[in-house]
């Protein structure tokens, strides 16, 4: 086929929506922010606030898949904290779980830390193994004020 149809034909694609995006656009505040399209079907044509937003609603219903996130941006952290918070408060269990993720996410030097003190309680724990690390980070959230009552407003 013709390279200009092609070309043509994809951004059409595209435009229509019939392909699924894993990040957000060139430019945007969090674009190293990617996820698994395998998890989040986000058509191309969705605005990144709306991406962000269903990404949120995605955590909130089913935590685990914080962990097919690179990069989360500070409000798909706190989607994930405030599950992480209720289970510890009600002692549900597979809060662990949770922290893991909040662990593994924060390995990321790219990350926006979205709890002063975090990243360096990621950090201190490096060397030590996942369970350990995650056990510290919910320590450190227990012994801090709040941080889950935040209000989350829009720019």
């Amino acid at each position: 086929m013709n390279p200009l149809f092609l070309k043509w034909l994809r951004k059409l694609s595209y435009m229509l929506g019939f392909e699924t995006v894993s990040s957000f656009p060139p430019g945007h505040p969090y674009e190293r922010t990617r996820w698994n399209g395998a998890y989040f079907d986000i058509a191309s044509y969705v605005k990144p606030d709306q991406i962000e937003q269903r990404l949120c609603e995605a955590i909130a219903n089913t935590p685990l898949v914080f962990g097919q996130i690179d990069n989360p941006t500070p409000r798909m952290q706190r989607a994930l904290l405030a599950v992480l918070e209720e289970r510890m408060r009600h002692n549900r269990g597979r809060a662990t779980e949770l922290a893991v993720q909040l662990v593994h996410a924060y390995d990321s030097a790219h990350i926006t830390e979205v709890i002063p003190g975090l990243r360096a309680q990621v950090a201190g724990t490096r060397h030590d193994d996942i369970a350990e690390r995650a056990r510290s980070v919910m320590a450190f959230l227990s012994s801090t004020h709040s941080p889950f009552d935040v209000i989350d407003m829009k720019a």
